[in-house]
């Protein structure tokens, strides 16, 4: 069985920001824009290279998404940056208005994504952005794993003509994807080759998944691993190619199960091959105040869940 290391834990969002700043040393048309989250963001490096390219908005979310669909009109790339929960749920009308409905080139940066977000708790937490900006015509959703995956999706939706919804996190996780990856919008990544299940995951949880499938391997289970870091499109065709092999499948999510990667899997299954699926994922819950550990632990998003979701779902082939 491969074994992935972990290289180093690094945030997904530091990813975002390396990104960034190698966009900004190729690419003269990116621009970024930041609702006073500078640092958060990971934006510093590209500012201190390119002053004239960025635009400090500050607690200003709505304006900064009609800046963004402006800067478009003049060939611009705008990459723009704020928390999860303010990137989405604040600004839905302006995103639908100003950007999806006219197709503009925006990149919306998403960091602080679901309960990892932390301390700050529910108001800040978001666990139903996935749901909102994938049901908007034209959207491309992206949730990346780790490192070096991030910084590969953020040079990738630069070449991406569109508007892309791109969410990462905010602690540290293993960082177990390759360096020199090449990020390929709508196509799943094999993790593992099994038998027995398919589990899809996205975002935190693809780690998760890889440790559960090693215990699993242990127990005699052979798991069929993916790596969805493209909600939308969907690789339908690597669900459908896994499923005919397994029979039954485990989605694992920081989301909402209304509405994420979870109901996308679902609907592709019932449209082209019914099968048993178990949801990794929050039950139609806010979160609350905790470490990442303790919120990841407390609502059933971590490597015991899955292996739990696996021996559920065997049952039901």
């Amino acid at each position: 069985m491969k074994i992935y290391t972990d290289t180093g834990k690094k945030d997904t969002r530091s990813g975002f920001g390396a990104g960034l700043t190698e966009l900004g040393k190729t690419n003269p048309n990116v621009v970024a824009l930041c609702a006073d989250l500078i640092g958060s963001l990971k934006m510093q490096d590209f500012i201190d290279e390119n002053p004239e390219r960025f635009f400090q908005v500050g607690i200003a979310e709505a304006n900064m998404m009609g800046m963004a669909a402006g800067l478009t009109i003049g060939g611009k790339i705008p990459f723009a940056g704020t928390f999860a929960n303010f990137a989405t749920g604040r600004v839905y009308d302006q995103i639908r208005q100003s950007i999806a409905y006219s197709g503009k080139n925006v990149k919306i940066c998403a960091s602080h994504s679901g309960v990892t977000l932390g301390e700050d708790g529910a108001t800040h937490q978001i666990l139903e952005d996935l749901g909102l900006m994938k049901m908007l015509p034209g959207m491309t959703v992206i949730n990346t794993c780790d490192f070096n995956q991030t910084k590969a999706a953020t040079i990738a939706v630069a070449e991406h003509d569109g508007p892309v919804y791109l969410r990462f996190g905010r602690p540290k996780v293993a960082n177990f994807t390759p360096e020199d990856q090449k990020f390929e919008i709508g196509k799943a990544v094999q993790l593992y080759e099994g038998n027995d299940v398919t589990i899809i995951a996205t975002g935190h949880l693809v780690w998760e998944a890889i440790q559960a499938a090693q215990q699993l391997s242990e127990k005699g289970i052979s798991a069929d691993v993916i790596n969805i870091h493209t909600i939308k499109p969907l690789d339908e065709e690597a669900i459908i190619n896994s499923v005919k092999k397994t029979g039954c499948v485990v989605t694992a999510e920081e989301h909402n199960y209304l509405g994420g990667l979870g109901e996308s899997v679902a609907r592709t299954l019932s449209e082209n091959l019914p099968a048993p699926q178990e949801f990794v994922a929050t039950q139609d819950t806010f979160g609350e105040s905790g470490t990442p550990d303790q919120l990841m632990e407390k609502y059933g998003l971590n490597a015991n869940a899955i292996i739990k979701a696996t021996e559920k779902v065997l049952k039901r082939k």
